[in-house]
């Protein structure tokens, strides 16, 4: 099985990232590992993360405030968001086409 962010999400991840790079020393390298974490756990575990919005399921991602929104196919796990928790919730439902 392999992982494929939608673009969105992939410009989300640069997005957060760029912004902890200029937080405080070390916040992006503890970023990029929380999100890498939980996609590991998405691949590992495909249905282990919380149901969620029109079919997908959602890590937290450990020591932020971000969920790894995503869906799993045969194949691939999708990931559709990397969704702060400060946003409107479901905000990324379009992105998906359930």
């Amino acid at each position: 099985m392999k992982v494929r962010f939608l673009p969105a999400a992939e410009l989300e991840f640069i997005k957060e990232l760029a912004y902890y790079s200029k937080a405080r020393p070390g916040a992006a390298a503890k970023f990029e590992a929380s999100v890498e974490a939980a996609t590991q756990m998405a691949l590992r575990h495909p249905h282990g993360g919380a149901p969620s919005y029109k079919e997908t399921r959602a890590f937290r991602v450990k020591g932020i405030p971000f969920s790894l929104v995503y869906r799993t196919s045969e194949h691939e796990v999708l990931v559709v968001a990397i969704a702060p928790h400060s946003k409107k919730p479901n905000y990324w439902a379009s992105r998906v086409d359930a």
